[in-house]
Protein backbone atom coordinates (compact mmCIF):
# COMPACT_ATOMS: atom_id res chain seq x y z
CA UNK A 1 0.00 0.00 0.00
CA UNK A 2 1.11 3.27 -0.67
CA UNK A 3 -1.49 5.97 -1.90
CA UNK A 4 -4.44 5.90 0.81
CA UNK A 5 -7.60 8.02 0.59
CA UNK A 6 -8.43 9.58 4.26
CA UNK A 7 -12.06 10.64 5.04
CA UNK A 8 -12.60 13.46 7.58
CA UNK A 9 -16.11 13.83 9.50
CA UNK A 10 -16.56 17.04 10.82
CA UNK A 11 -19.72 16.42 12.46
CA UNK A 12 -22.47 17.84 14.92
CA UNK A 13 -23.24 15.17 17.21
CA UNK A 14 -26.59 14.78 18.85
CA UNK A 15 -26.44 14.90 23.12
CA UNK A 16 -26.65 11.93 24.50
CA UNK A 17 -28.73 10.22 21.47
CA UNK A 18 -27.05 7.50 20.63
CA UNK A 19 -30.05 6.37 17.74
CA UNK A 20 -29.54 9.50 16.12
CA UNK A 21 -25.99 9.30 16.49
CA UNK A 22 -25.70 6.35 15.24
CA UNK A 23 -27.86 7.37 11.83
CA UNK A 24 -25.59 10.66 10.93
CA UNK A 25 -22.17 8.75 11.79
CA UNK A 26 -23.50 6.23 8.95
CA UNK A 27 -24.97 8.54 6.74
CA UNK A 28 -21.02 10.58 7.13
CA UNK A 29 -19.22 7.34 6.19
CA UNK A 30 -21.18 6.40 3.05
CA UNK A 31 -20.31 9.82 1.74
CA UNK A 32 -16.83 9.98 2.81
CA UNK A 33 -16.64 6.01 1.15
CA UNK A 34 -18.82 7.49 -1.71
CA UNK A 35 -15.76 9.91 -2.54
CA UNK A 36 -13.16 6.99 -2.31
CA UNK A 37 -12.33 7.31 1.28
CA UNK A 38 -10.64 3.89 2.71
CA UNK A 39 -9.54 5.22 6.01
CA UNK A 40 -12.72 7.86 7.50
CA UNK A 41 -11.87 8.90 10.83
CA UNK A 42 -14.91 10.59 13.06
CA UNK A 43 -14.35 12.90 15.94
CA UNK A 44 -14.24 12.13 19.83
CA UNK A 45 -17.29 10.57 21.52
CA UNK A 46 -18.96 10.39 18.00
CA UNK A 47 -21.45 7.91 19.83
CA UNK A 48 -23.20 10.03 22.11
CA UNK A 49 -22.02 13.65 21.97
CA UNK A 50 -19.45 15.51 23.98
CA UNK A 51 -21.53 15.49 27.38
CA UNK A 52 -19.92 15.05 30.48
CA UNK A 53 -22.73 13.97 32.81
CA UNK A 54 -21.59 10.69 34.53
CA UNK A 55 -25.07 8.74 34.97
CA UNK A 56 -25.97 9.69 31.12
CA UNK A 57 -23.09 8.46 29.63
CA UNK A 58 -23.01 5.63 31.90
CA UNK A 59 -26.08 4.46 30.17
CA UNK A 60 -24.97 4.79 27.04
CA UNK A 61 -21.69 3.03 26.92
CA UNK A 62 -20.70 0.22 25.34
CA UNK A 63 -18.47 -2.42 25.42
CA UNK A 64 -16.19 -4.06 22.81
CA UNK A 65 -17.52 -7.34 23.62
CA UNK A 66 -20.88 -7.00 22.96
CA UNK A 67 -21.21 -3.77 20.68
CA UNK A 68 -24.19 -1.70 20.91
CA UNK A 69 -26.03 0.44 18.22
CA UNK A 70 -23.12 3.11 17.62
CA UNK A 71 -20.39 0.13 17.51
CA UNK A 72 -22.57 -2.09 15.62
CA UNK A 73 -23.77 0.64 13.45
CA UNK A 74 -19.96 1.29 12.92
CA UNK A 75 -19.45 -2.27 12.00
CA UNK A 76 -21.53 -3.06 9.49
CA UNK A 77 -20.71 -0.07 7.55
CA UNK A 78 -16.94 -0.30 8.01
CA UNK A 79 -18.05 -4.35 6.11
CA UNK A 80 -20.57 -2.65 3.52
CA UNK A 81 -18.30 0.09 2.84
CA UNK A 82 -14.73 -1.86 2.78
CA UNK A 83 -13.33 0.82 4.86
CA UNK A 84 -11.64 1.58 7.92
CA UNK A 85 -13.78 3.01 10.38
CA UNK A 86 -11.77 5.30 13.32
CA UNK A 87 -14.47 6.59 16.05
CA UNK A 88 -14.45 7.78 19.38
CA UNK A 89 -17.05 6.29 21.98
CA UNK A 90 -17.81 5.93 25.68
CA UNK A 91 -16.33 2.32 26.82
CA UNK A 92 -17.27 0.20 29.43
CA UNK A 93 -14.65 -1.89 31.02
CA UNK A 94 -15.83 -3.47 34.09
CA UNK A 95 -17.27 -0.74 36.21
CA UNK A 96 -14.62 1.75 34.60
CA UNK A 97 -15.78 4.39 31.59
CA UNK A 98 -13.12 4.87 29.39
CA UNK A 99 -12.97 7.95 26.70
CA UNK A 100 -12.04 5.68 23.85
CA UNK A 101 -11.74 5.22 20.37
CA UNK A 102 -12.67 1.80 18.10
CA UNK A 103 -10.87 0.72 15.29
CA UNK A 104 -13.13 -1.10 12.54
CA UNK A 105 -10.85 -3.14 9.54
CA UNK A 106 -12.75 -3.10 6.70
CA UNK A 107 -13.89 -6.85 7.37
CA UNK A 108 -16.15 -5.29 10.19
CA UNK A 109 -13.91 -6.77 12.97
CA UNK A 110 -12.78 -4.89 15.94
CA UNK A 111 -9.13 -4.08 15.09
CA UNK A 112 -8.08 -2.69 18.08
CA UNK A 113 -9.02 0.51 20.98
CA UNK A 114 -7.50 3.24 21.98
CA UNK A 115 -8.03 4.84 25.21
CA UNK A 116 -7.37 8.21 25.97
CA UNK A 117 -4.53 8.83 28.20
CA UNK A 118 -4.69 12.49 29.24
CA UNK A 119 -8.07 13.80 30.90
CA UNK A 120 -9.21 17.15 29.76
CA UNK A 121 -10.46 19.27 32.66
CA UNK A 122 -13.76 17.56 33.97
CA UNK A 123 -13.15 14.29 32.11
CA UNK A 124 -11.75 13.07 35.26
CA UNK A 125 -14.60 13.36 36.57
CA UNK A 126 -16.07 10.82 34.68
CA UNK A 127 -13.91 8.59 33.14
CA UNK A 128 -10.93 6.69 34.30
CA UNK A 129 -7.21 7.45 32.43
CA UNK A 130 -6.39 5.24 30.06
CA UNK A 131 -4.21 1.90 30.70
CA UNK A 132 -3.69 0.42 27.17
CA UNK A 133 -0.86 2.77 26.20
CA UNK A 134 -0.03 3.72 22.83
CA UNK A 135 -0.61 0.67 20.19
CA UNK A 136 -0.66 0.62 16.73
CA UNK A 137 -2.52 -1.73 14.78
CA UNK A 138 -1.76 -2.92 10.90
CA UNK A 139 -5.08 -3.15 8.87
CA UNK A 140 -4.70 -3.91 5.42
CA UNK A 141 -1.33 -2.61 5.26
CA UNK A 142 -1.45 0.08 6.62
CA UNK A 143 0.39 0.87 10.45
CA UNK A 144 -2.51 3.02 12.23
CA UNK A 145 -2.18 5.18 15.57
CA UNK A 146 -4.55 6.71 17.33
CA UNK A 147 -4.71 9.44 19.87
CA UNK A 148 -7.80 11.77 21.20
CA UNK A 149 -8.00 15.26 21.59
CA UNK A 150 -5.56 16.78 24.39
CA UNK A 151 -3.15 13.35 23.82
CA UNK A 152 -1.92 16.33 21.14
CA UNK A 153 -0.88 18.39 23.88
CA UNK A 154 1.76 15.85 24.83
CA UNK A 155 4.84 15.22 22.99
CA UNK A 156 5.41 12.00 24.07
CA UNK A 157 2.41 10.65 22.64
CA UNK A 158 3.36 11.36 18.71
CA UNK A 159 6.74 11.03 19.17
CA UNK A 160 6.15 7.19 20.54
CA UNK A 161 3.64 6.29 17.75
CA UNK A 162 6.16 7.45 15.27
CA UNK A 163 9.10 5.50 16.46
CA UNK A 164 6.35 2.62 16.70
CA UNK A 165 6.17 3.00 12.85
CA UNK A 166 2.85 4.85 12.71
CA UNK A 167 2.08 5.41 8.74
CA UNK A 168 -0.80 7.48 10.04
CA UNK A 169 -1.95 8.78 13.68
CA UNK A 170 -5.86 9.48 13.45
CA UNK A 171 -6.92 12.23 15.95
CA UNK A 172 -10.90 12.32 17.01
CA UNK A 173 -11.12 15.55 18.64
CA UNK A 174 -14.31 17.86 20.18
CA UNK A 175 -11.92 21.03 20.46
CA UNK A 176 -12.44 23.55 23.23
CA UNK A 177 -11.27 26.17 24.27
CA UNK A 178 -9.71 26.00 27.96
CA UNK A 179 -5.62 25.47 27.19
CA UNK A 180 -4.78 28.57 24.71
CA UNK A 181 -4.64 32.35 26.17
CA UNK A 182 -7.48 32.76 23.78
CA UNK A 183 -8.77 31.46 20.34
CA UNK A 184 -7.82 33.26 17.57
CA UNK A 185 -11.30 33.83 15.23
CA UNK A 186 -8.61 33.03 12.28
CA UNK A 187 -8.09 29.10 10.95
CA UNK A 188 -4.99 28.95 12.73
CA UNK A 189 -6.02 28.39 16.76
CA UNK A 190 -3.41 26.61 19.27
CA UNK A 191 -4.97 22.95 18.82
CA UNK A 192 -3.95 23.12 14.70
CA UNK A 193 -0.82 24.34 15.30
CA UNK A 194 0.04 21.68 17.62
CA UNK A 195 -0.71 19.11 15.04
CA UNK A 196 1.99 20.93 12.40
CA UNK A 197 4.37 21.11 14.71
CA UNK A 198 4.08 17.26 15.60
CA UNK A 199 3.28 16.37 11.86
CA UNK A 200 6.39 18.04 10.99
CA UNK A 201 8.54 16.98 14.05
CA UNK A 202 7.70 13.36 13.66
CA UNK A 203 7.41 12.86 10.25
CA UNK A 204 4.02 11.46 10.51
CA UNK A 205 0.56 11.84 8.96
CA UNK A 206 -2.16 13.32 11.28
CA UNK A 207 -5.80 12.76 10.69
CA UNK A 208 -7.80 15.21 13.52
CA UNK A 209 -11.82 15.33 13.11
CA UNK A 210 -13.49 17.69 15.18
CA UNK A 211 -16.89 18.20 16.09
CA UNK A 212 -18.86 21.43 16.03
CA UNK A 213 -21.96 23.18 17.81
CA UNK A 214 -22.39 22.77 21.07
CA UNK A 215 -23.74 20.82 23.72
CA UNK A 216 -23.15 20.47 27.77
CA UNK A 217 -21.88 24.18 27.70
CA UNK A 218 -19.22 23.83 25.71
CA UNK A 219 -18.89 25.05 22.08
CA UNK A 220 -16.82 23.13 19.78
CA UNK A 221 -14.24 24.68 17.64
CA UNK A 222 -13.71 22.80 14.09
CA UNK A 223 -10.89 23.36 12.22
CA UNK A 224 -10.28 19.74 10.86
CA UNK A 225 -7.57 19.03 9.09
CA UNK A 226 -5.07 16.33 7.84
CA UNK A 227 -1.21 16.99 8.66
CA UNK A 228 1.51 15.93 6.39
CA UNK A 229 4.84 14.55 7.73
CA UNK A 230 6.39 18.12 6.83
CA UNK A 231 3.90 20.01 8.69
CA UNK A 232 1.89 20.90 6.08
CA UNK A 233 -1.79 21.10 6.13
CA UNK A 234 -2.80 18.91 3.32
CA UNK A 235 -6.63 19.89 3.59
CA UNK A 236 -8.23 22.41 5.98
CA UNK A 237 -8.43 23.73 8.92
CA UNK A 238 -12.00 23.56 7.67
CA UNK A 239 -15.16 25.48 8.80
CA UNK A 240 -15.06 26.05 12.20
CA UNK A 241 -18.95 26.14 12.33
CA UNK A 242 -20.43 23.80 9.51
CA UNK A 243 -20.25 20.19 9.29
CA UNK A 244 -17.99 18.72 6.54
CA UNK A 245 -16.98 15.15 5.11
CA UNK A 246 -13.93 15.59 3.03
CA UNK A 247 -11.59 13.13 1.14
CA UNK A 248 -8.51 13.69 0.22
CA UNK A 249 -5.65 11.23 -1.00
CA UNK A 250 -2.07 10.51 0.17
CA UNK A 251 1.39 9.05 -0.56
CA UNK A 252 2.26 7.00 2.48
CA UNK A 253 5.84 6.97 1.37
CA UNK A 254 5.87 10.70 2.34
CA UNK A 255 6.49 9.91 5.45
CA UNK A 256 9.43 7.34 4.79
CA UNK A 257 10.75 10.12 2.88
CA UNK A 258 10.24 12.95 5.54
CA UNK A 259 12.45 10.80 7.62
CA UNK A 260 15.64 11.90 5.99
CA UNK A 261 15.79 15.14 4.67
CA UNK A 262 19.16 15.31 3.73
CA UNK A 263 22.80 13.92 4.70
CA UNK A 264 22.77 14.48 8.12
CA UNK A 265 19.35 15.76 8.62
CA UNK A 266 17.17 12.67 9.98
CA UNK A 267 15.41 14.03 13.64
CA UNK A 268 13.90 10.38 14.80
CA UNK A 269 17.43 8.69 13.97
CA UNK A 270 19.30 11.94 15.27
CA UNK A 271 17.87 11.81 18.93
CA UNK A 272 20.32 11.99 21.22
CA UNK A 273 18.87 9.62 24.22
CA UNK A 274 22.29 8.77 25.35
CA UNK A 275 22.40 12.24 26.48
CA UNK A 276 18.74 13.10 27.71
CA UNK A 277 17.57 9.32 27.94
CA UNK A 278 19.45 8.99 31.24
CA UNK A 279 17.85 12.60 32.67
CA UNK A 280 14.32 11.25 31.80
CA UNK A 281 14.97 7.66 32.68
CA UNK A 282 13.95 7.10 28.96
CA UNK A 283 13.64 3.51 27.48
CA UNK A 284 13.14 3.50 23.41
CA UNK A 285 9.82 2.65 22.55
CA UNK A 286 11.02 0.06 20.44
CA UNK A 287 12.09 -2.22 22.82
CA UNK A 288 8.94 -1.95 24.84
CA UNK A 289 6.61 -5.32 24.50
CA UNK A 290 3.41 -5.09 22.22
CA UNK A 291 0.20 -4.10 24.11
CA UNK A 292 -3.27 -4.83 24.11
CA UNK A 293 -4.97 -3.90 20.82
CA UNK A 294 -1.69 -3.56 18.71
CA UNK A 295 2.25 -4.35 17.92
CA UNK A 296 5.05 -1.96 19.38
Amino acid sequence: MSRLSIGLVQLECAPLDVAENAVRTAAALRSAAGQGASLVVLPELAATGYVLEPAELAARAESTDSPGPVLGTWAREARALAITVVGGFVERAGDRLYNSVAVFGPDGDLAGVYRKLHLFGREREVFAPGDLGLPVVEVGGLRLGALVCYDLRFPETVRILALRDADVIAVPTAWVAGFDAAVPEGPRIGQVDAALVHGNLNSVFLACADQVGAAGGFTFLGRSLLVDPYGRAVVGPLDPKEPAVVVVSIDLADARAARHRGPGISPLEDRRTDVYGDLLGYRDPATVPSLPGGTP
